[in-house]
């Protein structure tokens, strides 16, 4: 079915990242732009449900790039689920961004919120690719339209975390293009099938070949260990672009990818007669394993929940590689549920560096009586990844767990079961510290007067505070021991913020007051725009273990069907 849906949805978002840059000088319009732009997307992506749930396949094609291989996008069941879960967490990141960066006075907002536009584009183009040339452009465009969201900060960290990214994942992309050169080579076509495309061009020594090309080349943006560095380096970028990366576009692009070459280039019966799946199955087994363990360890939360990642697209990664139905469609299933609440987590991350200044699970003591709604979602969605009932993340890791014993690989199953302890083990000390230890109460800081330092003035709709509590060590952090009051919605106790942020206009470059470091005072307005989307995020990782949102776990199923049933 010709249609050009699949296009606009992959077009939407390229639009809005243009009209964000051409709106730089005009920060609401610029930030109104982004949500437009993600309200719109989630509109045609909206409207190819009821098309793909009715067994048609909009396909946008795009002409020839070489001869004999037609560029084409196609909005399949399996890609549906992908783009879904990306078109609807956009609209909420959206709004999270705009609050994250207004609160915390970041610089070059329009680069930001143009390359956020841009990565979502290629994210869609990933999702809907109807064969491996087009694929291949997408996934690669999506590595480099997130680097500079890697390296917004611009500091030495950034810079070194960039490196890293690139280094791990151009390489990877070269081992997918020498795979796909190999498969065009035999057979002279590159479109997807359901089952495979191969249909015994290849000798078993080059299909083991090539499917260790994927292994590599997916599997470094999969996070595999031990090609994983990159990831929890990648952590030094704005939370909004670590939810992005582990929740929506390039973690979930590389599971993706995996999932597409074993289902829809392979092919589980080619596969299967050589056992060559039990390495990928092996490795992703032991990944669940070994990031658990050292989640464990991790103190700071961002990196805590970045080998989290790791251990969960473990789970996905190793249900496309065990061959079996059910097992197919829990990994498709996880891709939905771990996104809804791995987003949720970094979103409460963010909104406790926002507003407390805190950044490590040994600082959180207290936090939820002071951020309660904040750290009710964070408990929600850690609930949902440990995989309880009735959570959404239950009902992915249960689907898993059977298609390991449909497949009669009992040792996957036990460790699927046993990681949920592990998940359980790294999150909810967090929940506790928040919920049923005392906040600490450091001696008071005294609050010197502003002029005592020549600096000026507080900016209207900012209140200079005593800090106590664990406000204290931010405030006495700042050159002259001032605090500038940050309120959780959730809460009526302020949050402190150092004064030396872009709320203060002299700390604002000259020049750059419109679009480099725009000046917004409305800490509360940026904190609402965090809180309502975690906990929209957090409810819905609960909701969908409870009812099937539009359709989708029947999208998956049909897409597990077509898989391992060899057509559809």
């Amino acid at each position: 079915m010709v249609s050009p849906l699949p296009l606009l949805a992959v077009a939407a978002p390229a639009v809005t990242a243009v009209a964000i840059v051409l709106a730089r000088r005009q920060p609401r319009v610029r930030d109104a732009i982004l949500v437009i732009g993600a309200l719109i997307t989630f509109g045609i992506v909206a409207s190819l449900f009821p098309l793909v749930l009715d067994g048609q396949v909009p396909t946008s094609p795009l002409g020839e790039l070489i001869p004999g291989v037609e560029l084409t996008l196609r909005a399949d069941p399996m890609g549906m689920v992908f783009a879904a879960l990306a078109s609807f967490l956009w609209v909420l990141a959206g709004f999270y961004a705009i609050g994250y960066m207004r609160g915390d006075g970041a610089k070059n907002q329009t680069r930001f919120y143009a390359f956020y536009a841009a990565c979502l584009s290629t994210a869609f183009a990933v999702a809907f690719a109807g064969d491996l040339l087009t694929f291949f452009i997408a996934y690669e465009l999506l590595t480099v339209t997130t680097y500079p969201l890697v390296t917004h900060k611009g500091d030495a960290k950034a810079i070194s975390a960039g490196r890293t990214y690139l280094g791990y994942l151009l390489p990877g992309g070269a081992l997918v293009l020498f795979a796909m050169l190999i498969i065009f080579a035999a057979t002279g076509d590159l479109a997807f099938a359901a089952g495979g495309m191969l249909d015994g061009a290849l000798g078993d020594g080059m299909v083991a070949l090539v499917f260790l090309l994927f292994v590599v080349g997916f599997g470094t943006k999969a996070g595999l260990m031990p090609l994983h560095a990159w990831l929890p380096g990648a952590m030094v970028a704005p939370t909004p672009v670590s939810a992005l990366l582990h929740a929506v576009a390039v973690v979930k692009g590389g599971v993706f990818a995996v999932g597409r070459a074993v289902g829809f280039v392979l092919g589980p019966d080619t596969l299967a007669a050589i056992d060559i799946q039990l390495v990928l199955s092996s490795l992703a087994g032991a990944t669940i394993v070994v990031a658990s363990v050292i989640a464990l360890r991790q103190d700071h939360l961002k990196r805590r929940l970045a080998y989290s990642t790791i251990a969960h697209l473990a789970y996905i990664v190793l249900g496309f590689s065990l061959l079996s139905e059910a097992a197919f469609e829990g990994a498709l299933l996880h891709i939905l549920n771990h996104g809804l609440a791995k987003i949720t987590l970094f979103f409460a991350a963010g909104a406790i560096h926002i507003a407390a200044h805190k950044d490590h699970v040994s600082e959180l003591d207290g936090i939820g009586r002071r951020m309660p709604f904040t750290m009710v979602a964070f408990a929600i969605a850690a609930y949902s990844l440990a995989g309880l009932p009735p959570a959404g993340g239950f009902l992915s890791k249960a689907t898993l767990v059977f298609g390991a014993l449909e497949a009669d690989q009992y040792l996957f199953a036990a460790i699927m079961v046993g990681s949920g302890l592990l998940t359980a083990g790294y999150l909810f000390p967090i929940v506790h510290r928040a919920f049923f230890r005392p906040e600490p109460t450091p001696p008071d800081v005294e609050v010197a007067p502003a002029a005592a330092s020549g600096e000026p003035d507080t900016p209207s709709g900012l209140a200079r505070t005593t800090p106590s509590g664990a406000d204290a060590s931010s405030a006495a952090a700042s050159p002259d021991g001032r605090a500038a009051v940050l309120a959780d919605p959730a809460t009526d106790d302020p949050a402190a913020v150092p004064a030396g942020h872009a709320d203060d206009p002299a700390a604002v470059p000259a020049g750059h007051a419109d679009d480099e470091h725009d000046d917004h005072a409305d800490h509360g307005e940026a904190a609402a725009k965090m809180v309502v989307p975690l906990c929209v995020t957090a409810a819905l990782s609960l909701a969908v273990g409870l009812f099937d949102p539009a359709g989708l776990y029947s999208l998956a199923g049909q897409a597990a069907s077509a898989v391992v049933g060899g057509g559809g």
